[in-house]
């Protein structure tokens, strides 16, 4: 058993690295891209001023990437204050917290950003499936799947009642039933969708399979609280 064990070790560790060198490969790629529009923000973003930062796709995306690191941060604070409570997967639970927001709320800043016609224009709404995916282009399907990936990714991780496709399913679409329905009565100048709600949970239900591997099962059942402190007999 240990000889397995101890072949079963550098795969893993293989892979671990592999996987590290992509991720870290992706983030460069991404800056490289990017690196351009949001120096353009920069200036906005860095004074302080609402217009030209947070109502703008650059600013938005520049002010998440900085708040890349105090979302780290906290990830270790509640890491460290729930293994000190003798909590069990500390690392994990706090980095799925933490993930579901700084990796959600941008998505939905995006989506709740008012157009040009906000307020002016009557509400729109498409509720012919598949029709508006034609229009949506590359960019916009790609958007669509991010809106609720970080949710679907960590959520199964931090809920364990939320570990099952079907369900991260119902809870894509919800969420994006109510963003939709939110656009449609603020009247934000934008089109309510029947296809963004497909596309936004099919984005859920990907990046839950993406973390599956994860995901607690009842078997494990680690939870929120305190191990118990086993008190000597006798």
């Amino acid at each position: 058993m240990n000889h397995n064990a101890s072949l079963s070790a550098p795969p893993r560790r293989t892979r671990g690295g592999v996987l590290l060198g992509l991720a870290i490969l992706g983030v460069a790629s991404a800056a490289f891209v990017v690196r351009r529009p949001l120096m353009m923000s920069a200036p906005m973003c860095m004074a302080g001023r609402w217009h030209g930062c947070f109502d703008t796709f650059n600013g938005v995306v520049l002010m998440t990437l900085v708040a890349l690191p105090p979302a780290a941060l906290v990830v270790c604070a509640l890491a460290h204050r729930r293994r000190a409570a003798g909590v069990t997967s500390a690392w994990r639970l706090s980095l799925a917290e933490v993930g579901m927001v700084h990796g959600t709320v941008p998505f939905l800043w995006l989506t709740m950003m008012p157009g040009a016609g906000a307020g002016t224009v009557p509400a729109r709404v498409s509720l012919v499936p598949l029709r508006d995916l034609v229009t949506m282009g590359t960019l916009g399907i790609v958007g669509n799947l991010l809106v609720f990936a970080a949710l679907g990714f960590f959520a199964p991780m931090r809920f364990a009642a939320l570990a099952s496709v079907a369900r991260i399913l119902a809870l894509g679409a919800g969420c994006s039933v109510l963003v939709e329905t939110a656009q449609y009565v603020l009247r934000l100048d934008r089109v309510s969708s029947v296809d963004d709600v497909l596309v936004n949970a099919t984005g859920a239900v990907l990046a839950a399979l993406a973390s599956r591997h994860w995901w607690r099962t009842k078997a494990q059942a680690p939870s929120d609280q305190p191990r118990p402190v086993p008190v000597p007999s006798g």
